[in-house]
């Protein structure tokens, strides 16, 4: 999609407040931000304290394309890089502090075209990097019945993937979101139709894990950008479910590289829950790089 208008990729960052306190900004410090998106957890670390330099990552042109725009004003304090963050090439002893957002734009919701809503109908894609080939139509009307029930139950913890697999197997093949979601609600029993979210949330939330490999970046990227920290610099990683929040537990827990600083994971307060729904299942965890 070109020429995306800045402002729509803008997102409200989550746990903004908690994220700065925990990166401990300071002046003249080099921070990472791995998932950039619209740049607002970028704007909130340059604007913390005088001199910051910024690098910043994404693996959607789109968001990147939005941040430069975005963050004009900084623009020679940041460099810009596309990347998936399993894939950027970490420099040992660079950063002051390093930030992942694990969690999905409300842009990409937003964007039909991305496939990543069940809201308005698009075609199945749901690549965070279009330079990808593997589509959610790929998985969905090529891998066997069995392959899509384990993928929905281990990656969207959904408990009757065997029997909306099957639907799915039934149907195809399946071109948009829409035709995907009707399979899927047609397949499960009325009060859980009808019930409090939709039930083909956990669905593409599989499907989106699967399509873009984000569980094993994440491996990726914690065994990795730890390394990548100054003694004394700290990570900070916000995730929005518990296949997220688990790794990053045990990751971050696991290396003698750090001290995390977070025993329990910090959420979002009521007032910031009022104005950013999202941030509700919001979960920022902090660890320490140990000094030599």
């Amino acid at each position: 999609m070109q020429g995306l208008e800045a402002q729509e990729f803008f997102h409200v960052p989550v746990l903004g407040r908690e994220v700065i306190e925990g990166l401990a900004v300071r002046p003249g410090g080099h921070y990472l931000d791995a998932t950039v998106g619209g740049g607002g957890h970028s704007r909130l670390i340059l604007e913390a304290a005088a001199d910051v330099r910024l690098t910043a990552i994404d693996q959607d042109e789109d968001a990147l394309a939005a941040a430069q725009k975005n963050l004009a004003e900084y623009s020679d304090r940041i460099q810009f890089i596309h990347s998936n963050f399993a894939d950027y090439e970490f420099t040992p002893n660079t950063f002051d502090g390093i930030l992942a957002d694990l969690g999905v734009s409300s842009y990409h919701l937003d964007q039909p075209e991305r496939g990543f809503s069940f809201r308005q109908a698009a075609n199945l894609d749901m690549r965070m990097d279009r330079g990808r080939s593997l589509t959610a139509a790929d998985v969905i009307n090529n891998w066997d019945e069995a392959e899509l029930a384990d993928i929905f139950f281990k990656y969207g913890e959904e408990r009757l993937s065997r029997r909306i697999a099957r639907r799915i197997v039934e149907r195809r093949p399946l071109h948009t979101t829409v035709e995907l979601a009707e399979a899927i609600a047609s397949s499960v029993p009325p009060k859980y139709r009808y019930g409090r979210i939709h039930p083909a949330t956990r669905v593409f939330q599989a499907l989106r894990i699967v399509v873009n490999d984000e569980l094993k970046s994440l491996e990726t990227f914690l065994d990795k950008a730890p390394n990548a920290l100054v003694p004394g610099g700290r990570i900070a990683i916000i995730s929005f479910h518990s296949l997220e929040d688990r790794p990053v537990k045990h990751g971050l827990r696991n290396l003698p590289l750090l001290k995390v600083l977070t025993k329990k994971p910090i959420i979002a307060l009521e007032d910031e829950i009022g104005n950013n729904p999202r941030s509700r299942s919001a979960k920022l965890r902090i660890a320490e790089r140990r000094q030599e």
